[in-house]
């Protein structure tokens, strides 16, 4: 498999221009499913197809061995979803996408605490501060607000938090050199067992009659084998290849996927404002990775 920068880099661009479009679908599930019932079908289908692309157990060593993948599990597939999908009862989208998409400030610290790279420079916190602005700005020129309800702020943060912590857990678990497939397969497993509890009181039947409805089967298979098994598997070999900070900044990118794709699939506008906005979170983008590509081994 090739170890090319270049290559960790494309496909953190494409899991990105995914992600920016995932929000369409789990809109249309959330008309027939509940919250948790949407991550629980989404984590065993992903899981389910990457096992069978390598069907074969993997026992773990120790328990000692186990505990990045248990992390990484833990942080960036159940806490992630969960406090974002939360934070949305509480505040508005833009509030949320504006807070969610401060996770790769968390990353860059989280590592350099645990000596994992060098101290972030200069150049990452303005790129930081650039990409936040274009994205806030995004929101505005589409006639959105913010609101700072305490609730829903602090798990939009918790949301960011978790997505920090994953990328350190990530970099953790790909030490022990197991390939992708199974990296990413072994944290599904565990985001699966992590997230089952939060069904519990929530009346969940995992009723698949509703999977009759061919919008409802599309857009899971879509959540489960794209933007789960195929997105996790090339984001976390982009992290082998370019290291966490690096790819973690690409999600600045997908507010940008979003005016995208609301311009050439529904015709919607693109302002000079939201121009400027995407200017700015590019430029933030390239700083951020000016430097964080001189972290990434």
């Amino acid at each position: 498999m090739s170890r090319s920068p270049a290559v960790g880099h494309l496909l953190a661009l494409a899991v990105s221009i995914v992600w920016g479009t995932t929000y369409i679908s789990t809109k249309v599930l959330l008309d027939a499913f509940h919250p948790v019932e949407i991550l629980i079908f989404r984590f065993v289908l992903a899981w389910a197809i990457l096992f069978l692309c390598a069907p074969k157990p993997h026992l773990p060593r120790s328990f000692r061995s186990e505990l990045p993948f248990l992390g990484a599990a833990l942080s960036g597939l159940t806490f992630y979803s969960l406090l974002e999908n939360y934070a949305l009862t509480f505040s508005m989208a833009s509030t949320v996408g504006l807070i969610v998409s401060s996770a790769p400030m968390f990353t860059a610290p989280l590592l350099w605490l645990c000596r994992r790279t060098t101290r972030p420079g200069a150049s990452f916190f303005v790129g930081f501060v650039l990409a936040m602005a274009g994205i806030a700005l995004i929101s505005l020129a589409e006639g959105e607000s913010f609101d700072f309800n305490p609730i829903g702020c602090l798990l939009a943060l918790g949301s960011a938090i978790s997505w920090g912590i994953y990328g350190l857990c990530l970099e953790s678990a790909q030490r022990q050199g197991l390939n992708d497939l199974l990296v990413t397969r072994k944290v599904f497993f565990w985001g699966v067992l992590f997230t089952l509890p939060f069904c519990l009181g929530t009346g969940i039947t995992f009723d698949l009659t509703r999977f009759a409805q061919p919008v409802m089967l599309g857009n899971t298979v879509y959540l489960g084998v794209v933007a789960s098994a195929l997105c996790f598997l090339a984001w976390n070999r982009a992290s082998a290849l370019i290291g966490p900070v690096a790819t973690n900044v690409y999600l600045y990118l997908m507010p940008v996927i979003t005016v995208a794709a609301s311009f050439l699939i529904l015709g919607e506008p693109v302002t000079l404002f939201t121009l400027g906005a995407i200017v700015l979170i590019l430029v933030g983008l390239w700083l951020s990775q000016r430097r964080s590509t001189t972290l990434a081994t």
